[in-house]
């Protein structure tokens, strides 16, 4: 055990150098969110002369386990931000439309990245991460479905070039698409993808843009759960019709090869996920309870999201860049679409 802590203490004080020059690139230049900041820091760790034989071999059992372990406990967290009440607040309309939104991006993109043949996980990753919340639905995806920790880095590169792109062109729209300041917000939160890529592009127009847009963003989240569940059920269904242990390391849920052990249908985490949405909707949590979760969740995603960066390999996502670009571009023009569609059928 302790040989074991020893192997990833390199990669874990890593990873948390790499969280608090995040934390200061974000108080320095504010548009941009300190978890993007975390992922371009990680990717760039990784191919820093001086720095990435150290990130290759002495620091990535601790990298791993941060873009695993503490992706998990942020996700956990994530659960306080969420309100019943706040989110049907919106209305029912409100509701469907969201879920329109996530059903037809997470479809769309899924079948788009099979049939430009995409690599092992990355269709799924990268649908869940457009359609729900960007590196944390992929994050808990990957780890029921046991992801490749390239598709899983690779997908996250994606997703969050995607959503800070779209905190400098989204606003631009504004106006041209003639959104009033409540629609543009609600169409910023049903398609952008990180929660604080959400917060930097809505609060361009004005604080009731940016409150509309962070509920609907919430909303996008809850389906968090539900969605982690059908992906456990596929799995669990690809099991029983191997039936001889090949898709055994997607599947097992304790990472053995035997294949007898089926993942729980809803893991752990998500558990926990969902006890913290309903504890919020009680409304009895302290407001010091819910700032300080808020602030460790942040971190622990930062520093989660490092780990990931650290393993994305520039060569090897050039050779299939091309795809995976084009996959990015045609999630992005449909969220987009979609969810412009559902704000002005609902406002």
């Amino acid at each position: 055990m302790l040989v074991r802590a020893r192997g990833v203490l390199p990669g874990l004080a890593l990873a948390a150098a790499g969280v608090a020059v995040a934390e200061g690139v974000h108080l320095l230049l504010p548009g941009v969110p300190m978890l993007t900041a975390a992922v371009v820091l990680g990717i760039a760790a990784a191919h820093l002369p001086g720095v990435r034989g150290f990130v290759r071999d002495l620091a990535r059992p601790g990298l791993s386990l941060a873009g695993k372990r503490l992706m998990r406990l942020g996700i956990v967290l994530l659960g306080l931000q969420l309100s019943l009440h706040d989110v049907l607040g919106l209305g029912w309309a409100t509701v469907l439309m969201v879920c329109v939104v996530v059903a037809v991006t997470f479809a769309g993109t899924l079948w788009c990245g099979r049939k430009l043949d995409l690599r092992g996980d990355q269709p799924i990753l990268i649908a869940t991460g457009y359609s729900i919340c960007g590196a944390s639905a992929i994050g808990a995806v990957s780890e029921v479905r046991k992801s490749d920790e390239r598709d899983v880095a690779t997908s996250v590169a994606l997703v969050t070039l995607c959503g800070t792109l779209a905190i400098a062109v989204l606003p631009l729209l504004h106006q041209p698409l003639g959104l009033s300041d409540i629609q543009f917000g609600r169409w910023i939160g049903a398609g952008v993808h990180d929660v604080g890529q959400v917060v930097a592009t809505a609060q361009t127009a004005g604080g009731p843009a940016l409150a509309d847009a962070v509920l609907v963003k919430l909303m996008r989240v809850m389906l968090l759960a539900p969605l982690v569940a059908a992906v456990v059920l596929n799995v669990r269904k690809r099991a029983a019709t191997s039936g001889d242990g090949s898709t055994a390391d997607p599947t097992a849920a304790d990472g053995s090869t035997d294949g007898t052990k089926r993942p729980p249908l809803v893991p752990l985490f998500v558990l926990g996920f969902a006890a913290l949405v309903a504890a919020r909707s009680t409304g009895w949590v302290p407001t010091q309870v819910l700032n300080g979760a808020s602030e460790a969740k942040e971190l622990l995603l930062a520093a989660a999201l490092f780990g990931l960066g650290s393993a994305v390999h520039l060569p090897t996502l050039a050779r299939t860049g091309k795809k995976v670009a084009a996959l990015g571009l045609v999630s992005w023009i449909v969220v987009a679409g979609v969810s412009y569609a559902g704000v002005l059928a609902t406002t």
